[in-house]
């Protein structure tokens, strides 16, 4: 791969968030929570998401049986995948040179959406890897959101 005279038109700056299958949402959340100094940000308990603030970055945890977890198959283990999809924060975030590289390079990808990431609601667009792992590339937040640190419960 050669980059273009101006630069690739995808410029990972960090791992926004990533977003886990997990079957015991308590014990994961004593895990990233007490042992590894997390914090609860934001839950969805409607949908079944528990967003943990990891530094600048977001882990997701999404229950097997909530709506998200159930989108993802079989629950983790030999059959399973526990990684939902990993997102790339990039900067600039130029949808139409974004699309131009990924179809340049046979890569589809879903419509541009705005979507929660670790700094706000931004745009953000979904494809998938030769391997079939979903990966999400997020653009800047339409406005900045403050970090809120809810209580674990």
């Amino acid at each position: 791969m050669h980059p273009s005279a101006t630069g690739p038109a995808i410029r990972p700056r960090e791992i926004d968030h990533l977003v886990l299958r997990v079957v015991d949402l308590e014990q994961m959340l004593r895990f990233y929570c007490d042992v590894l100094g997390c914090t609860v940000q934001r839950r969805q308990d409607a949908i079944g998401l528990v967003q943990l603030r990891a530094g600048r970055s977001l882990i997701d945890l999404v229950p097997v049986d909530g709506q998200l977890g159930r989108a993802g198959g079989a629950p983790p283990g030999l059959e399973g995948r526990n990684l939902d999809h990993f997102c790339l924060r990039v900067e600039p975030f130029n949808e139409t040179t974004i699309r131009h590289q990924l179809s340049a390079h046979g890569a589809e990808a879903g419509p541009t959406e705005q979507r929660y990431g670790a700094e706000g609601e931004g745009p953000s667009i979904y494809l998938s890897d030769p391997e079939g792992n979903v990966v999400e590339l997020k653009g800047p937040p339409d406005h900045p959101t403050a970090v809120h640190h809810l209580p674990i419960g």
